[in-house]
């Protein structure tokens, strides 16, 4: 069982940056692939980023690709979001996942076991 607990979420002006955290219980970090989604009043949940194990492979979702950086601390048991030049359509709730390996895809949620509680952004025009 692993628990992770996001954090980092708030209110931004358009063109600002946010780094979103995911604090992940357990001692086998590094074998889950972890991954960010979002989700939009009224929207479908949609894939943000992933990121390997150790880092090695990553994936963007072309909506934030170039604004958006994924990483991981696998001493700390942690994944970041970077978030750049955020924008209003940006806005939702955040929410960090793991997998338990790096699949073809990574961009689907059932690819996915374990969820935060999601952590809410809000980016003002």
């Amino acid at each position: 069982q692993v628990q992770l607990v996001e954090s980092g979420g708030g209110l931004v002006q358009a063109g600002g940056s946010l780094r979103l955290s995911c604090a992940a219980s357990g001692r086998t970090f590094s074998s889950y692939a972890m991954g960010w989604f979002r989700q939009a009043p009224g929207k479908e949940r949609e894939f943000v980023t992933a990121i390997s194990g150790h880092g090695s492979s990553l994936y963007y979702a072309a909506s934030v690709k170039g604004r958006f950086t994924i990483s991981r601390d696998n001493a700390k048991n942690t994944v970041y979001l970077q978030m750049n030049s955020l924008k209003p359509e940006d806005t939702a709730v955040y929410y960090c996942a793991a997998a338990s390996g790096w699949g073809v895809s990574m961009t689907r949620a059932d690819e996915y076991i374990y969820w935060g509680q999601g952590t809410q952004v809000t980016v003002s025009s």
